[in-house]
């Protein structure tokens, strides 16, 4: 079967059908690098990674072209930077490493392009001279805004009116604005913010708003239109509402993507993540406690659409999953894909009935059958599963149990003489070495600072 996708903006699921077959262009919106990247940001990168991989087996590899990018200039990044008393270029690096290591543990493909913010900005600028000669942009004080009544059709992404898009959004009040739904494509840099020269005769240095970012990024890379459009489905207004309002009208184009694809929500143990509910897990302290494909077979055990449930008892389950899969094929080489494996994917992702024929050929398998343990391996991998050795599978142990106490302990009388120095970079790169272990700090007032394994 050919390969279907849901599009969320004509609200279904339709043929994809490439504007170029030899060339095949994705965007998805990637991370802001200030932190760790929690659990939930693992979702669409797992998700678009499965996508990727199945462009890459129906079209070819040389003929699929992934765009992920990274925000490195926002104002969670400038206040990070300035309570860790760092450079914000350290900052951003630091973290994008990070982030590059997590991902990777995950088990997913660097995309074939990860375009950086700052290095877009002479892009950004001009399709801010774009935007303002055709009058769907005005300067104001200092800053460019997008004139949202310019555009007839906006909101149709999310599928709302102006005044429900008022109501369920924080909408910056500012009395230079012309309309309160307009949103800023530019704005003056506060003194010690990054900034450049700005656009259409502002004289003082600026810095992008955070949408016009990937407008000019996604053009830079795959062209005015393109294919797929993917993030999670928080992004859907503003963020991709927005983007489609600057690229459309800097283009003077219908569409921006052809298919807008979004995952659903993530919850742990069926609540909203949150830190003061103390069940905000980045990955990395996942990783801590579980190998990176037991959290991709866990998120993929359900559809990407829908809202996941994050929950012990599933990745407990996903790894008993591959281990039982690791012995079964631990002598087989790679045979051919599992054709029900393959039209489940193509059927707008369908991984959970993907995974319902590997346990078909996990059954095969158990009874001997060498051709269904080939197939199993094969069909696994297409999803970036059993990419390890089984022996080295076997041999791996949460960090929990290879835990040095006294090291610790170390680390944490270092830290306390870095804070009493106020070398808060210093205490501050220690804490998150630990954190990175899975080891939770807690400071107190009257007594030594406690730590503890996070589960």
């Amino acid at each position: 079967m050919g390969l279907r996708l849901y599009d969320t903006l004509t609200r279904e699921k339709r043929d994809f059908v490439p504007i170029d077959p030899a060339r095949v262009r994705m965007y998805v919106c990637g991370p802001t690098v200030y932190d760790f990247a929690h659990i939930g940001n693992a979702r669409p990168v797992i998700v678009f990674d499965v996508l990727f991989r199945l462009l890459r087996h129906l079209y070819g590899e040389q003929h699929v072209k992934y765009v992920r990018n990274i925000t490195d200039v926002d104002d969670k990044i400038n206040a990070r930077a300035a309570e860790r008393g760092v450079p914000i270029r350290e900052l951003t690096e630091e973290t994008y490493e990070n982030f590059k290591q997590d991902v990777a543990a995950l088990g997913c493909l660097p995309p074939t392009v990860e375009p950086r913010a700052t290095e877009h900005i002479a892009e950004m600028r001009t399709l801010i001279e774009r935007l303002v000669a055709s009058g769907n942009a005005y300067v104001a004080e200092e800053h460019v805004l997008f004139s949202v009544p310019s555009m007839p059709d906006y909101g149709r992404l999310a599928r709302r009116s102006l005044d429900e898009m008022m109501a369920g959004a924080r909408v910056d009040v500012a009395p230079y604005k012309r309309d309160p739904m307009d949103f800023v494509l530019w704005k003056p840099s506060k003194p010690g913010e990054p900034g450049w020269d700005s656009p259409s005769g502002i004289k003082t240095p600026g810095r992008p708003g955070w949408h016009i970012e990937c407008s000019a990024m996604s053009w830079k890379h795959l062209g005015e239109t393109f294919d797929i459009h993917g993030g999670g489905i928080d992004l859907v207004f503003p963020h991709h509402e927005n983007e489609i309002a600057q690229s459309r009208c800097a283009f003077h184009s219908d569409v921006m993507a052809n298919y807008w694809m979004h995952n659903g929500f993530l919850q742990v143990e069926g609540e909203k993540m949150s830190k003061s509910l103390g069940n905000f897990f980045t990955i990395r302290e996942v990783l801590a406690e579980w190998p990176g494909e037991v959290i991709r077979l866990a998120m993929l055990q359900t559809h990407y659409r829908q809202p996941i449930n994050w929950t012990e008892a599933g990745l407990t389950e996903a790894k008993r999953t591959l281990d039982h899969w690791y012995q079964l094929t631990a002598n087989a080489p790679p045979g051919m894909l599992c054709a029900d494996v393959v039209d489940a994917l193509a059927d707008d992702l369908n991984t959970p009935k993907a995974l319902a024929a590997f346990h078909e050929l996990r059954s095969e398998a158990a009874k001997g059958s060498a051709g269904a343990a080939a197939c199993l391996k094969a069909s696994a991998q297409l999803m970036g599963l059993l990419q390890h050795d089984a022996g080295e599978w076997a041999a791996w142990r949460p960090a929990s149990l290879a835990i040095d106490p006294a090291r610790i302990e170390s680390l944490i009388s270092a830290r306390n003489a870095a804070r009493a120095a106020k070398n808060f970079k210093e205490s501050d790169r220690i804490r998150d070495e630990l954190a990175a272990q899975g080891i939770e700090l807690e400071d107190h007032r009257d007594k030594p600072t406690t730590w503890r394994v996070k589960r």
